[in-house]
């Protein structure tokens, strides 16, 4: 079975996530794509990052109606900050059974070389590569075992959604239906500082 893991904040999740996490379920080889909800990502600042159970419940509320899309806490009980590389090492003695595979966007890409143990990541993995707008610029020497997946592209963020909740703005079209509803009904990021 072949599984592609998205990791992310998920700060909150929104459809802009939804659309690329389904496409790549729809249109690679992939088995299941996995929505891993990261604790923390060591190259982004923790101020304005809600709980971590919180993040997950709202990813799973977005995708529990789509067979193709898992949620993933396998973060949480890792050492912190989390990295790429110990988390698919883990899952790997965990589920011997399973190929993991990379799902990430062209800047992280671009930015790979600041990853721990990057060179392990681009040799012992395949990686699906959804184009972002701006960042192309990588290096054909580290691309043997990449994938570019033309997944449609929202120009939202989970920065955006956060900044107009705060702002006390509607952020319906902007998340599911189900983390709409979430939002509205609870004081998550209503009390945050604008980014």
């Amino acid at each position: 079975m072949k599984i592609g893991l998205f990791f992310g904040s998920f700060n909150p999740i929104h459809i802009g996530h939804l659309i690329i996490a389904d496409y790549i379920a729809l249109y690679t080889d992939l088995s299941e794509v996995w929505m891993v909800v990261s604790p923390h990502n060591p190259l982004k600042p923790k101020s304005s990052l809600a709980k971590d159970h919180d993040r997950l419940h709202l990813v799973k509320i977005a995708i529990e109606d789509n067979p193709g899309l898992k949620v993933s806490n396998i973060e949480f009980g890792l050492p912190k900050p989390s990295y790429t590389i110990d988390t698919l090492t883990y899952l790997r003695e965990k589920h011997p059974e399973k190929q993991f595979c990379l799902i990430m966007g062209g800047d992280n890409l671009e930015s790979i070389h600041k990853w721990k143990n990057y060179e392990k990541l681009l040799r012992d993995y395949d990686i699906f590569v959804y184009n972002r707008k701006g960042h192309n610029d990588f290096d054909p020497t580290l691309l043997s075992r990449v994938t570019f997946v033309d997944a449609p592209l929202i120009d939202i963020s989970s920065t955006m959604i956060r900044n107009r909740i705060a702002e006390g703005k509607s952020v319906r079209y902007l998340v599911s239906e189900p983390v709409y509803a979430y939002l509205e009904a609870n004081p998550l990021y209503k009390n945050v500082k604008k980014d």
